[in-house]
């Protein structure tokens, strides 16, 4: 089986997104090799009771799964237990197909173990995204499908482009997320106010029975980040995830003065504002914690904090699927080190103990 170390050389000749086209390539090739997936699997993904856990009527055989925006058209899901994550997110998907913003859009920050990214939410659209999901009407794992509005569509009406979402998923996946903070948009992180965020919940309630989350951005003042969750929540939110990528380009000399960063740049940024969060609601709303999270000790402090789940993506393409395995194994010893029989007991410790 070859090294990912070795792989990394080969897809890091090509610049990004093309590297990011090859992999996904190989990762749907790996559907019609099922020897292949269940080798993986067994080398990567850690099943143990003490990290299963049951949200939204399904079980979540470990709490580590893939952020939105590798697999932004369904693709690759079926490829996912085989890299050792617990469930995936899909999209973001928007109604209508759209390129995205122009190349290049998608930038390595090596130094720094980040990416930077200005995709614009490039995808197929729903329709397409349809039909993937339908082809895994046999497929027993979590699913959670990320939405968000076309750049086309004016910000006065963006309603009615989650409102056509809400309606077409409604058959599909396990949760949905909210995706108003995205920085690559023009107006999107706009909608993160109250009255929008409200409404867009409220809304959602009527069309769907389906889990509905909101995923809010690193940038946000606290103050305002708790109102605006407390408001989703009143209106009904199954959860919070936090955070999408930051525009805080003072991190590091080497970004670009545009697009959303993540990977380890994000870790301390993201740890913070997802803290507050933590204390505030981690008995009132499932939270997801992303954002530079590499390794079992920072995953275990954002589950401390308030995480019943956490998400990785750009610490993947640095570290490969080991680092999957290596968080989910090293979280049952973390677990047992403290004396805790089931991850559920040690999610908000940090507050619970005090």
């Amino acid at each position: 089986m070859i090294r990912y170390e070795t792989l990394k050389k080969i897809l890091f000749r090509f610049d990004p997104e093309t590297a990011h086209t090859l992999a996904g390539l190989a990762l749907r090739a790996s559907g019609y090799c099922p020897p292949l997936q269940r080798r993986f699997a067994k080398r990567y993904f850690i099943d143990d009771a003490m990290l299963h856990q049951k949200f939204f009527g399904r079980v979540f055989r470990n709490p580590v799964g893939l952020g939105a925006g590798f697999d932004k058209n369904g693709q690759y899901v079926t490829a996912m237990p085989m890299l050792g994550f617990g469930f995936t997110e899909i999209g973001t998907v928007t109604p209508k197909p759209q390129p995205g913003n122009p190349k290049p859009r998608l930038f390595r920050l090596v130094e720094d173990r980040s990416l930077q990214n200005a995709m614009g939410f490039n995808n197929r659209g729903m329709g397409y995204m349809i039909e993937q999901l339908e082809k895994l009407y046999f497929f027993d794992y979590p699913i959670g499908i990320n939405i968000g509005k076309n750049k086309t569509t004016p910000e006065v009406q963006a309603i009615e482009d989650y409102r056509t979402l809400f309606h077409a998923f409604k058959p599909y996946g396990d949760y949905v997320v909210v995706n108003i903070s995205s920085p690559n948009t023009p107006g999107l992180r706009d909608l993160q106010n109250e009255a929008f965020v409200k409404t867009l919940f409220e809304e959602a309630r009527k069309i769907t029975d389906k889990p509905v989350l909101l995923k809010i951005a690193p940038d946000m003042a606290v103050e305002e980040a708790l109102h605006l969750c407390q408001s989703a929540i009143d209106a009904g939110a199954a959860g919070i995830i936090a955070t999408n990528t930051t525009i805080d380009y003072s991190l590091t000399p080497h970004a670009k003065d545009f697009g959303g960063i993540s990977g380890a740049l994000l870790k301390e940024k993201s740890y913070a504002l997802f803290r507050e969060i933590g204390k505030a609601f981690y008995d009132k709303t499932l939270l997801i914690s992303v954002g530079g999270i590499d390794s079992a000790e920072e995953a275990y402090r954002r589950i401390k904090a308030g995480a019943s789940l956490i998400q990785v993506y750009s610490m993947l393409i640095y570290e490969g699927p080991k680092l999957i395995r290596d968080i989910n194994a090293g979280l049952v010893e973390l677990l047992k080190k403290e004396g805790y029989t089931h991850i559920s007991e040690a999610v908000g410790a940090e507050w619970r103990h005090r």
